[in-house]
């Protein structure tokens, strides 16, 4: 396989992600960056605890991305939703949508998502895991109905998104963490790992969250700790 090249200063942060979302969060911060799409089975392994998964799996996608440069810093990441213990990934199909959010509904769980940098050229790198504790509202099921038929939830990890402007989910007063991690990336978190190797966004992390998710964000400790470890 050829390996590109990414040496240009301007474009050394690399995004191993498919996702839209990620996309748009991590350009808020002003850093150059470019996006290498990866796809990896996204399956817990038995016994595997959700903070193991999703650092496993995002390390998985960079580690990908890296093979096809000679040079860069790889960003990749994975999010999950956790209820009771158990993972909901994205839904299959309407149905499990829908019995995801009525599963949700009304109660609390948290988000829980894998960050992992890795330097192509030496394969150094670190992770960290960073959680939310959301609590949703109590919607009814003509709302789960509507939003399930928007087909809005089928591409994301719990069939929700936080920010959707019409069925709005969650209690935003009780959100317990970053805002940005429930959308997809963590950027408060992610600021701190990325100015440990130099790149310092041209943007405040906070007054981005403000003025561009409609809340404020900032470092804090919730419920879970924020565990960071050397990638191998």
């Amino acid at each position: 396989m050829l390996r590109q090249s990414s040496s240009d200063r301007s474009a050394r942060l690399i995004l191993a992600s498919r996702s839209p979302r990620r996309r748009e969060l991590l350009a808020l911060l002003g850093v150059p960056f470019q996006v290498a799409p990866v796809t990896i089975a996204e399956n817990a392994r038995p016994g595997e605890l959700p903070e193991e998964m999703v650092r496993r799996l995002a390390q998985a996608k960079a580690r990908l991305a890296a093979q096809r440069y000679s040079d860069g810093l790889i960003l990749g990441a994975d999010t999950i939703v956790v209820l009771d213990g158990v993972v909901l990934g994205k839904p299959r199909d309407e149905e499990e949508a829908t019995r995801m959010l009525k599963a949700l509904r009304g109660r609390e769980h948290q988000v829980c998502t894998g960050l992992a940098l890795i330097e192509s050229a030496t394969g150094r790198g670190v992770s960290r895991v960073v959680f939310t504790t959301v609590t949703m509202r109590d919607y009814g099921d003509e709302e789960i109905a509507r939003y399930v038929a928007s087909g809005d939830p089928l591409d994301k990890a719990g069939a929700y998104a936080i920010q959707h402007p019409g069925f709005r989910p969650v209690v935003l007063e009780r959100l317990q963490g970053c805002y940005a991690n429930v959308v997809g990336l963590p950027l408060c978190h992610l600021v701190e790992m990325l100015e440990a190797w130099g790149i310092r966004p041209t943007t405040d992390v906070g007054s981005v969250c403000r003025t561009h998710l409609g809340v404020p964000c900032r470092l804090v400790e919730t419920a879970f700790p924020q565990v960071e470890s050397k990638a191998r």
